[in-house]
């Protein structure tokens, strides 16, 4: 079943959506506006009270909170954030597809799907909100800021809940590929990958965590995710690395799935800094974005019932150039 999201009473605005805020019902707090600075004690006071003045915090049905309004009288309230001054991400997205219901794009490496953390307009969604003058733009799934590839939104909310069920109910068949280091012990006359003859099926229990970075593998649990992994060349980069170069079919769609099963197999991603080690965090490398890309994206258009294919154009920086 599609979950629909609570209606925002205000406008997106410069490409950006208004922010959301539970409020509790009960605390130490005598107002609203008392919570709300209280949650945000590392911003001015003085000015969040004037916002609160102003009518720029507003309750679900538009109507601006005052700053005497008391606790409890209001179980949510929407306001737009101050945008921080962000350094532009220097890659560009390109559209592949655009019609009047559905919006495909080719994400480059390093630009996030939807505004978050220190990015926000710097992010596909707003990017294009603004380049395409549409408002309601909305992405019909997600792909990681260091994924590159396809990525489908949708144009409209009267179409939108018959693509989302696309991928609820796994009718959009997905295609990937990844460049990984070449293990030591591989054999081009007998490839395998961590003694599996390939290609692999292989399987494993992920579960994702409410504000950890990382998924954590159960394997005391069935297994509810299920990927394909294909080679499709194995060689040399043109940086001299020893590579292979797989193509994956996911089964299903949980998080950082690919890079929690090829790091399993030994055969982590190449500029992955998360699996299957946390490394410290440090800027961007653009010299060796992660070596994943969501290559094709095929299903039955929910609206005319024909098929649509869509296939990347972009290509993985650390792909064999030569055979070895």
């Amino acid at each position: 079943m599609t979950r629909v999201p609570m209606p925002s009473p205000l406008p997106v605005k410069n490409g950006v959506g208004p922010t959301r805020l539970r409020i509790p019902t009960s605390g130490p707090w005598a107002t609203i506006a008392d919570y709300f600075v209280a949650k945000f004690d590392h911003l001015d006071s003085g000015d969040l009270y004037r916002r609160f003045d102003a009518g720029e915090i507003v309750d679900t049905d538009g109507r601006p909170i005052g700053r005497g309004t008391a606790l409890g009288a209001d179980r949510f309230l929407w306001y737009y954030r101050d945008l921080p001054a962000e350094d532009r991400v220097p890659f560009q997205e390109e559209i592949l597809h655009a019609d009047d219901d559905l919006v495909v794009i080719d994400k480059p490496h390093f630009l996030p799907t939807t505004p978050g953390g220190r990015y926000l307009r710097e992010s596909a969604l707003v990017r294009l909100r603004t380049r395409l003058d549409n408002p309601d733009l909305t992405p019909i799934h997600r792909l990681d800021r260091a994924t590159a590839g396809l990525l489908m939104f949708s144009a409209r909310p009267a179409t939108r809940g018959a693509y989302q069920s696309l991928f609820e109910k796994r009718r959009v068949v997905k295609v990937y590929e990844a460049v990984s280091a070449r293990p030591l012990e591989w054999d081009s006359d007998e490839p395998a990958i961590a003694g599996r003859t390939v290609p692999v099926l292989y399987r494993n229990h992920i579960a994702a965590t409410r504000g950890k970075l990382r998924v954590v593998v159960d394997d005391a649990q069935a297994p509810n995710a299920e990927t394909v992994i294909e080679l499709k060349d194995s060689g040399i980069s043109a940086s001299g690395r020893a590579v292979l170069h797989t193509i994956l079919r996911p089964h299903t769609g949980r998080k950082h799935q690919l890079r929690v099963h090829l790091a399993a197999l030994g055969i982590g991603i190449l500029g992955d800094s998360w699996y299957p080690d946390l490394l410290t965090e440090e800027p961007d490398d653009h010299s060796l974005p992660l070596q994943l890309l969501a290559r094709e994206l095929e299903f039955t258009d929910p609206l005319s019932g024909l098929p649509r294919e869509f296939i990347t154009r972009r290509t993985l920086s650390e792909a064999p150039v030569t055979e070895r």
